[in-house]
């Protein structure tokens, strides 16, 4: 498994960008809309698939393909767009973590999918 750090996938997609010269084209809307529509496109591989479909797409080796190639859309499309606009993902998780421990106390999430405010 590779185990690249967040700043070496950064540095890696910093370096594909600029060698493209694609800056001028990377503003926070656009690098948003990106990573939305490659989310999407996740999204849709697994639209109306019931749980055992779901299962298969996993198995069949172009289908997973897929699946990775979107994965890493959308994390390009995240690396870029915090390298963009200085945030420390890093930094942006912890701090998001501690909000929803807050908002998730184990005691009363543990083993429930209901949102915070209908616990």
């Amino acid at each position: 498994m590779n185990q690249m750090t967040l700043q070496e996938m950064t540095d890696k997609v910093r370096q594909f960008c600029e060698e493209r010269d694609w800056d001028q084209y990377h503003n926070p809307k656009d690098l948003a809309i990106g990573l939305s529509t490659e989310s999407n496109e996740l999204l849709d591989i697994f639209r109306f698939k019931d749980e055992e479909q779901m299962q298969e797409i996993f198995s069949d080796e172009k289908k997973r393909t897929h699946v990775k190639e979107e994965c890493a859309d959308i994390l390009f499309f995240l690396l870029r767009f915090a390298q963009m606009n200085d945030l420390d993902l890093g930094e942006c998780l912890d701090e998001k973590i501690v909000k929803n421990a807050e908002k998730y106390p184990v005691e009363s999430s543990k083993g429930r999918k209901e949102k915070y405010d209908e616990l």
